[in-house]
């Protein structure tokens, strides 16, 4: 086969074969395909598009170029199932999600990614806890997996070395938002996995990668059509994303937010709210309870008891992390040295937020990144973020950061991306809706 026509093929609107869509995943991971067909490649799907048949061709074909973990031989007497979000400002779901799943029966082998521009990442969250190795080796890995019931770990270079190459060509070429490529890419890497069940967060408004609720929507559609063809029973929800979802925007903020969620010391209702709904989708996936309801009772029961908050903390310390983390995660956590409110000089109520940019503050104070090998400050960030519907007299939020200068920039980001009006609003949903295709 030459590469050449496979792109000609594609640019034309042509489906492509099975056959065609392994040669070049192969050759992007063994990179006798070259950058610019690469880039020419991902300009033709821009363009063209793809079936579903064609995206689940590719994404097997880019999970298949690496390693794909198998855990029968661990005999867990319960099913792999994960969660993916596809990015978000104040979202520590899967720090809370990941350890209910556990308590509930569930092995959650989760391999999550780094912040980049505006969104945080699980991975840096974690790596605001002393000692945590978000990067195994693979023996640890499934020991931690097999022990607690969860395991989040960053990608490996073993597992889908496609995407690695194929999305920072994407990322340069102005290809990153086309629907199929999107959905092999985060999929090949699930699939990797070994999953029996997958729940896609699909989030959208003012602080998601995707910013319509159509747009959100149809790669809701695409990646639960799309995984269900390739045997992974998956459904999505697309969830709000126009205000901060939790308390707090910041590695260590959000990691003290989780632990406090955990062991019910305080729990915000919207993030609450949006992991319930995400662990009742996985529960009921993978036959672990009949129906939501049932779903949501034992979901209460595994914080009540503390059987999450066990799972996190065990997880914590398999992966290197502090004992007593839940005890006395105040002490483990870092804490930047300016901490002080931030207040409008509006009246009125909040009506609208440009979460975007509130995640852009947490990035301008240290606590993000805008190129991927930039490094990380877990101490600073935004605690107790204003809501939607809330008066001009609360503070807008607290700013945690290195020194007054720095509190100063974000102090001004923040201002400018909170509006006020003189009336009330109901906030939006925090579920919009669930995709629920047929299951194969």
């Amino acid at each position: 086969m030459f590469p050449q026509e496979i792109i000609r093929r594609k640019r034309d609107g042509i489906r492509l074969s099975d056959d065609e869509l392994r040669f070049f995943a192969h050759g992007i991971a063994d990179e006798s395909i070259s950058e610019g067909q690469i880039a020419a490649f991902a300009m033709a799907v821009f363009f063209q598009g793809m079936t579903t048949a064609e995206a689940t061709a590719l994404t097997l074909a880019m999970r298949d170029t690496g390693d794909v973990l198998r855990w029968d031989n661990e005999n867990l007497p319960g099913p792999i199932i994960d969660k993916h979000s596809t990015g978000g400002v104040g979202d520590g779901v899967s720090l809370i999600l990941g350890p209910l799943i556990a308590a509930c029966g569930g092995y959650v082998p989760m391999i999550s990614g780094r912040g980049l521009g505006h969104t945080g990442g699980t991975l840096d969250k974690l790596d605001a806890i002393p000692g945590y190795d978000s990067t195994p080796d693979t023996a640890r890995f499934r020991k931690t997996v097999r022990e607690c019931g969860i395991a989040i770990i960053g990608q490996t270079g073993k597992l889908a070395p496609a995407d690695q190459r194929f999305y920072a060509t994407r990322d340069v070429t102005a290809t990153v938002e086309s629907i199929p490529l999107i959905t092999a890419s985060i999929l090949s890497k699930k699939l990797a996995a070994g999953l029996d069940c997958l729940v896609m967060d699909v989030k959208t408004g003012s602080g998601a990668f995707m910013p319509t609720h159509d747009a959100s929507r149809d790669l809701a559609v695409s990646i639960t059509e799309v995984a269900n063809q390739a045997g992974v029973k998956t459904s999505a929800l697309v969830t709000d994303m126009n205000q901060c979802l939790g308390f707090n925007a910041g590695n260590s903020l959000e990691v003290r937010e989780a632990i406090e969620f955990l062991t019910g010391n305080r729990q915000g209702k919207r993030i609450k709210e949006v992991t319930f709904a995400l662990c009742a989708e996985l529960l009921t996936l993978a036959n672990l309870a009949d129906d939501k309801l049932t779903a949501e009772t034992m979901l209460d029961d595994a914080l009540d008891s503390g059987r999450a908050a066990e799972a996190f903390g065990k997880m914590v310390y398999h992966l290197g992390g502090p004992a007593d983390m839940l005890e006395h995660y105040d002490a483990h956590l870092s804490h930047a040295p300016v901490a002080r409110p931030i207040f409008s000089h509006s009246e009125g109520y909040v009506t609208s937020i440009n979460t975007r940019m509130l995640g852009l503050s947490v990035a301008q104070l240290g606590g993000g990144r805008t190129r991927s090998e930039d490094s990380i400050d877990p101490s600073v960030g935004l605690e107790n973020v204003i809501s939607l519907g809330s008066t001009s007299d609360q503070a807008l939020a607290v700013i945690h950061a290195q020194c007054d200068d720095d509190w100063k920039k974000a102090a001004d980001t923040i201002k400018a991306a909170v509006h006020f009006g003189p009336s009330p609003i109901s906030p939006p949903p925090v579920v919009y809706e669930a995709i629920h295709p047929k299951l194969r």
